[in-house]
């Protein structure tokens, strides 16, 4: 029976009926799932492909859950940094000096990416965030404060990207 069930995976993967998560998101979120993806465009150019991973729960701002960018240009990551704390404070995201503080941590942290690039943000089940390069460990922020800000730039409701906001929420009821 276990070899029927890896079959019929196999044959799934193969169709694109289930988009299995990346090893590191699986070992951070334990039952990952794709709950939705988006394209994300600034001024008719796309910047990055989007992916909400959930846990069986679907989306619970308290509970593991991955988001990973594939980047389709080259960025710097210090340009990343300072528009993630922009989107932070337009979303009305902890106080100036907090965002200061978080800026600091995310220049730190964010590479450069170009075209294929991969950085992943996982909401850690000790609510803070992890950051991977391609599948790689590249840091983290503990502060849960940080967490609810960083990932409120693309789920929060008061989100400036409302249709990608829905997008990457389409599948994350529960199941």
């Amino acid at each position: 029976m276990r070899a029927l069930q890896a079959v019929v995976l196999a044959m799934l993967l193969a169709c694109g009926a289930v988009h299995a998560a990346p090893a590191h998101i699986d070992a951070a979120v334990p039952q990952a799932r794709l709950a939705g993806s988006a394209t994300f465009t600034y001024f008719g150019m796309k910047i990055y492909t989007a992916e909400l991973f959930v846990g069986p729960q679907g989306y619970v701002p308290s509970a593991p859950f991955a988001l990973e960018l594939r980047y389709a240009r080259h960025l710097k990551g210090k340009k990343i940094a300072e528009a993630s704390a922009e989107q932070m404070e337009k979303i009305g995201a902890g106080s100036a000096a907090q965002r200061q503080a978080w800026l600091q941590q995310m220049t730190a942290i964010f590479p450069d990416v170009d075209e294929g690039s991969r950085i992943t943000g996982v909401r850690a089940l000790d609510g803070g965030a992890r950051f991977y390069r391609d599948g790689a460990a590249i840091g983290a922020i503990g502060d849960p404060a940080f967490t609810a800000a960083f990932f409120g730039i693309w789920l929060d409701p008061a989100t400036t990207a409302p249709a990608l906001r829905q997008a990457l929420l389409r599948q994350a009821a529960p199941q």
